[in-house]
């Protein structure tokens, strides 16, 4: 797909993404859908308003009504498909920095769209063969104010609220001024916990940290972790669908280890989860260990989405799957990476263990991780940068994995490099069990790929 990458289209509001465009995306989306309403949702991004309303003109000139939640976290937009049967926009670059924005597109059962329709939507853009009606027969706009109330409501009902109330956890929480500040703080109190926030303002700009949920942008959770005497620290990204977390100490946990906790209370035998290519070798041990199937993907939650569900065709149980970034499905409860309720679900691991953070994740902190990206300005640029990497990969003492990128797999360690999906960006991605060897492998990776340019 040239448009759509591993979640949807990203770019710099006002130059690779502009609102004729964004308006051209939502007329195509609604030209193959061939239905009467759409959902128009967005995050808290500058440019968020500009774009919801190119969004809303591209879509009431091909004669459909919208919808309007507002800011509102992807989760809650996905639901609010589902129960209303009708399909989705929203205007969000999740984890992206502030300046960029972006559309994703969800079906009107509830789910991102998958390869083949996004290729569909795709399709009509390119031949600019959008669809548009008469003056008398455009579709009209209206405001719904209840969705993010109802997506909050539902989640306590999944959630065993009775046994984290009696936990009497004390959540420290940074949504990242974004959607996610308007839902989970309260979210979180209803099911009994004791909250404390940072960067709780919902806010364009991002001025408390930027949206990713790296550790690098989260000192003030760890912070605000020990200062509040916190059992638990929490981030979101963007648009809510992530959580990260830190331990009762204030110490980051990595993702891939806290995948590895909920995957491993999840999963039983027979089973299969799905991950990306830059899977941690944490997964991959408690498959085996349960004796349940590990799918591997693409990077990008179009790309699990899709593989789970032609699973589900197939009848295989998928009770958990996702990415070592904070982005986790529990397919059973909805296909959707929803931050809020996989934080919770880590609360009822903590409550039903009786046990701190650190003490949940200890199993799985054996591995070390490296992650370096490196930006490039043009398409010859990131060219040559490619066919490095292709040549490292030939030369290597490992069999190359090219699902996508190029994964090397060592025994004792891995490394993957591939451009991103969202950013003009070469993503370089190393894990062992010593430090050393890690940064050694990323930082070969990354000489031979300088080198090149």
């Amino acid at each position: 797909m040239k448009v759509f990458g591993s979640s949807g289209t990203r770019g710099v509001a006002g130059e690779e993404l502009t609102s004729e465009f964004v308006l051209r995306v939502a007329g195509a989306a609604a030209t193959v859908w061939g239905t009467d309403r759409v959902a128009l949702g967005r995050d808290t991004r500058t440019s968020g308003a500009t774009f919801a309303d190119a969004a809303a003109s591209g879509l009431t000139a091909a004669g459909v009504d919208v919808d309007d939640l507002g800011v509102t976290p992807t989760p809650a937009l996905v639901r609010y498909c589902e129960v209303e049967s009708v399909p989705g926009v929203l205007i969000t670059a999740s984890h992206n920095p502030p300046e960029y924005n972006g559309v994703k597109l969800v079906g009107a059962e509830g789910i991102e769209l998958p390869v083949h329709r996004l290729e569909a939507v795709e399709e009509v853009l390119l031949a600019d063969d959008v669809s548009t009606v008469s003056w008398d027969d455009v579709g009209t706009r209206r405001s719904v104010g209840t969705a993010n109330g109802d997506y909050v409501d539902e989640m306590l009902a999944a959630v065993d609220r009775d046994a984290v109330a009696d936990a009497d956890l004390t959540v420290a929480l940074d949504p990242g001024h974004g959607a996610g500040a308007l839902t989970s703080p309260g979210f979180f109190r209803r099911l009994g916990c004791d909250v404390v926030t940072v960067n709780g303002q919902p806010d364009g700009h991002f001025p408390g940290r930027d949206p990713e949920p790296v550790e690098e942008n989260l000192a003030d959770l760890g912070r605000l972790v020990r200062a509040s005497d916190a059992d638990v620290g929490v981030a979101h990204d963007g648009d809510a669908d992530r959580a990260i977390f830190y331990d009762e100490n204030g110490d980051y946990v990595e993702g891939d280890a806290s995948l590895a906790a909920l995957a491993d209370a999840a999963l039983s035998e027979g089973d299969t989860t799905v991950a990306a290519v830059n899977v941690s070798q944490r997964l991959v041990d408690v498959c085996e260990d349960v004796g349940a199937n590990l799918e591997l993907t693409p990077i990008g939650s179009t790309n699990i989405i899709t593989r789970i569900r032609e699973l589900w065709d197939d009848g295989e149980s998928v009770p958990v799957a996702g990415e070592g970034n904070g982005g986790v499905f529990f397919p059973e409860y909805r296909l959707v990476r929803d931050g809020a309720f996989i934080a919770a679900k880590f609360l009822e691991l903590l409550a039903e263990r009786d046990a701190a953070v650190s003490t949940v994740v200890e199993p799985f902190a054996d591995y070390h991780n490296v992650r370096v990206n490196l930006e490039y300005d043009d398409d010859a640029e990131l060219q040559s940068m490619l066919d490095a990497a292709e040549s490292f990969a030939a030369s290597a003492d490992a069999e190359p994995n090219t699902i996508d990128g190029y994964r090397l797999d060592y025994g004792d360690a891995w490394v993957l490099v591939r451009p991103s999906g969202t950013e003009p960006k070469v993503r370089v991605y190393a894990e062992a069990r010593d430090p050393d060897r890690a940064e050694e492998l990323a930082d070969a990776v990354r000489d031979a790929l300088e080198s090149a340019r």
